[in-house]
């Protein structure tokens, strides 16, 4: 499963980065705000660090808009890929970025069916928001699973991007199901390389060689 870091911080990038697991990156307008800088300054700055896929959405949520803007990002840097909301427009501007070669993620999916659609319209990612999922409580991971099992019994190749993951339980049910990307902020990153046995094991053995002759 590849791994995407999701933010807009490029500190928190470069810090993901350099443990060697980041396979690319998601944005959104509520990350990017926090940043308080331009946006496609900040989208180029990203694309610069990570050379995989850099997810930035669209803001209109008309065909016509939502066109123009995808354009306009995916003309910033080729490792760009379009964020379109899960509209009905939001679909006819996938399968004409789909016609167009423009890579799309297609973002604020909370059903299987949403997940097919957009698979039909030439998505070349799907985002599933799990935690949002939970935070009503739906079960966010048989969502996925849905998803995942409807593709494959039709052969569709837009990729499960798990999204809104919000601990580590929902990366490894993520794994396990056999989603294509997960895409999770710095915190839990960081949460999946903890364990009490690790901190425990370090510290005796940090103990034990204050005790050899030097």
């Amino acid at each position: 499963m590849k791994f995407f870091i999701d933010s807009a911080a490029i500190a928190e990038i470069k810090e993901a980065a350099s443990m060697g697991i980041i396979d690319g990156v998601t944005t959104n307008p509520s990350l990017v705000a926090k940043t308080g800088r331009r946006f496609r300054d900040v989208l180029v700055e990203i694309c610069d660090v990570v050379r995989g896929p850099v997810s930035a959405e669209v803001m209109s949520t008309s065909v016509d808009g939502m066109m123009k803007e995808a354009r306009d990002l995916a003309a910033l840097r080729p490792n760009i890929v379009v964020k379109i909301p899960l509209l009905p427009d939001g679909l006819k501007a996938v399968k004409l970025c789909s016609e167009e070669g423009i890579r799309t993620n297609v973002t604020l999916c909370f059903s299987a069916t949403q997940a097919l659609l957009a698979a039909k319209a030439g998505a070349s990612y799907i985002s599933p928001f799990v935690g949002r999922l939970d935070d009503v409580s739906a079960d966010g991971m048989a969502v996925v699973a849905d998803i995942i099992e409807i593709y494959e019994n039709y052969g569709l190749d837009t990729q499960v991007l798990v999204a809104s993951v919000r601990h580590p339980i929902h990366v490894l049910e993520a794994a396990k199901l056999g989603a294509h990307v997960a895409t999770c902020p710095l915190q839990v990153l960081l949460q999946l390389t903890r364990h009490p046995l690790t901190d425990a094991g370090l510290a005796r053995f940090l103990a034990d060689w204050e005790k050899v002759p030097k």
